[in-house]
């Protein structure tokens, strides 16, 4: 077998084994990978080469500042703004959802908006009285079309820029893109707006994602924090002044209970014993309030923040965590009481209940107790472990919805415009421009080192990594050369359009069934080597292959965002069509006969 024809055997069992989903997709790509150098077309180092490519380092960074991104709630305050302009049209809100979706996709990837705003249009379908499968596919799609405004919106757009450099087409410019891109966004706009209502199914999903946006409020009304909360200043000479925390329990008379300790400012503290200026709050009549007040040499606080105890409780810097005492736990047995801190030191309890009514304070645990803790929002991250308690909701996926502009939220917007203007200008290559920003990310805290392992969607990388090779390989062996000129007779004397017709079919079929960016990596060095054959720039070529690869919108399969809404929106595998057949007829009027006006073929 000639090593052309070994080559296109690893393109087919590539495919076949990618339709067929059974291995995972990185032992795939690895394999592929390996038979490139075992059958001896490639060196060792030639088909491990992908994996040091500065496209898989970019890849791999934006990942990073996606995820900055989210966990410093940029994306839900983006998202709480989305909610406040919608209104309840349905034109507005379809219009806003998907030209917002659009610009994020094309800021952080595809995968990162609709992770992100998931919730939000959830949420938002749910208050305006709208069936969720009206909003979630236009959401995805939008997000496809998005991610043709920027050179970030997919790792596609990379893998062209770099093949335009290599091949002499000089690359395209960071915002290049969205030459092609808001002709395309606002077409697919367009569509939803005028026959997504009934190309749609109206459906509700049984499994919807919790609506977190209140989750405060509601935690501070379970445990009847919410009214006859009061907040009581040590004065100077007060005989509160060194009682121990774990006695204030029993000063609290009258009907009262203690809740939590805090400092002058405000702030929850974890000091072991009170001090002068430190605030007790309090919950219960107002009448024993004052008379406590008066007998412990106490004040009621003149300064309390407008947001109440909401908003002291459950902000940027701190958060609520319920959580529930498991069977077997080795908290059963243990007295707790409001206002203690935990042995961790830098977690304090609230509230405890017992079937929903609060448990006496000193009253042993027992399984199925429910405790209302305070602290930081990285030490509920860390401190709740799952062999003493379970955490109702995730500290870390309440933070992301509730808390918009949480804590590094200024530092990854810098990092961001930073990356953004470094990309635009060409200062410094694509690689570099996302290194800096991910490392400013991770050394200023926003995300830890292991924040940082899982923010990259290490499916991606591999593929790539793995599958850049594939184009060596099909160039050096000619296997390129083959298939341009079966496409270049095919097309005959129709001339350029004609080839970006089929490189279009052939890219936009083939990514309904496999990843667009593996799709990509096979189509990419046959439009480079037909383009070439028939004397036309390569510009307008690898542009219309770009724009093909994102017009995965046929199948649930086609990418993982698609999949991703399949479950909540409530979609069967034959709705994904219906409205996507149109879209991709939009996608091949631009890119066959709208791309050679921008990069022309000659």
């Amino acid at each position: 077998m000639s090593e052309i024809w070994t080559v296109f055997a690893i393109v087919g069992g590539i495919i076949v084994l990618f339709i067929w989903d059974r291995l995972p997709v990185i032992a795939v790509c690895i394999a592929a990978a390996l038979a490139l150098w075992a059958t001896g077309i490639l060196t060792l180092q030639q088909s491990l080469s992908g994996f040091g490519d500065p496209a898989v380092i970019f890849i791999a960074s934006l990942f990073v500042v996606s995820a900055g991104l989210e966990v410093s709630g940029v994306t839900a305050w983006a998202g709480q703004i989305l909610i406040k302009q919608a209104g309840e049209s349905r034109t507005r809100l379809i219009v806003l959802m998907m030209a917002f979706v659009g610009v994020l996709a094309a800021l952080i990837s595809v995968n990162g908006a609709v992770a992100a705003l998931l919730p939000v249009v959830v949420v938002m379908a749910i208050r305006l009285g709208r069936a969720p499968s009206q909003l979630l596919m236009p959401l995805v799609f939008g997000a496809h079309c998005g991610s043709q405004l920027m050179l970030t919106g997919s790792p596609v757009n990379v893998l062209v820029v770099e093949a335009s450099e290599n091949g002499g087409g000089g690359g395209f410019g960071y915002f290049e893109f969205a030459l092609v891109g808001i002709p395309l966004v606002l077409g697919c706009i367009a569509i939803v707006v005028l026959f997504g209502e009934k190309l749609l199914p109206n459906r509700t999903s049984e499994t919807l994602p919790p609506d977190l946006s209140r989750h405060a409020m509601t935690l501070v009304e379970q445990y009847r924090l919410s009214s006859d909360v009061h907040q009581l200043r040590v004065r100077a000479g007060s005989p509160l002044i060194g009682t121990p925390r774990e006695e204030l329990g029993k000063v609290a008379t009258g009907g009262l209970s203690f809740v939590t300790l805090k400092d002058h400012e405000g702030r929850p503290i974890r000091s072991d014993s009170v001090a002068e200026n430190d605030i007790l709050v309090l919950k219960g009549p107002a009448d024993a309030a004052a008379e406590l007040a008066v007998e412990q040499g106490l004040a009621f606080r003149e300064d309390v923040p407008a947001g109440g105890v909401t908003d002291q409780l459950f902000n940027r810097d701190s958060g609520l965590a319920e959580v529930l005492v498991p069977p077997r736990s080795p908290l059963i047995g243990k007295r707790f009481f409001p206002g203690m801190v935990t042995e961790s030191g830098d977690l304090i309890v609230l509230a405890i209940q017992r079937q929903g009514a609060d448990l006496q304070p000193g009253e042993a645990l027992a399984a199925g107790d429910t405790l209302l803790l305070q602290g930081t929002w990285s030490a509920l991250d860390k401190r709740l472990h799952p062999a003493e308690v379970l955490v109702v909701n995730s500290p870390d996926l309440v933070r992301r919805q509730a808390v918009p502009m949480g804590p590094g939220a200024q530092t990854v917007l810098i990092a961001l415009a930073i990356m953004v203007i470094l990309l635009a200008t060409g200062l410094v290559p694509p690689a570099v421009a996302g290194l800096l920003a991910a490392g400013i990310i991770l050394l200023t805290g926003v995300l830890t080192v292991d924040g940082v392992y899982r923010a990259i969607n290490w499916t991606t990388v591999i593929l790539v990594g793995a599958l850049t090779p594939l184009s060596t390989a099909m160039d050096q062996t000619g296997a390129a050369r083959m298939l341009a000129d079966g496409l270049v007779s095919f097309v005959g004397d129709h001339g350029p359009y004609a080839l970006l017709a089929g490189l279009f079919l052939f890219s936009a079929i083939l990514g309904q069934v496999i990843s667009n960016t593996a799709t990509s990596l096979i189509v990419i060095p046959i439009a480079v080597v037909a383009a070439k054959q028939m004397g036309i720039s390569i510009q307008p070529v690898l542009m219309s292959v770009s724009v093909a690869c994102a017009a995965a919108l046929l199948t649930p399969v086609a990418t993982p965002t698609n999949l991703m809404v399949m479950e909540p929106g409530a979609y069967k595998f034959g709705d994904y069509w219906k409205l996507g057949l149109p879209m991709m007829i939009w996608y091949f009027i631009l890119s066959v006969f709208y791309v050679p006006l921008i990069w022309p073929f000659y």
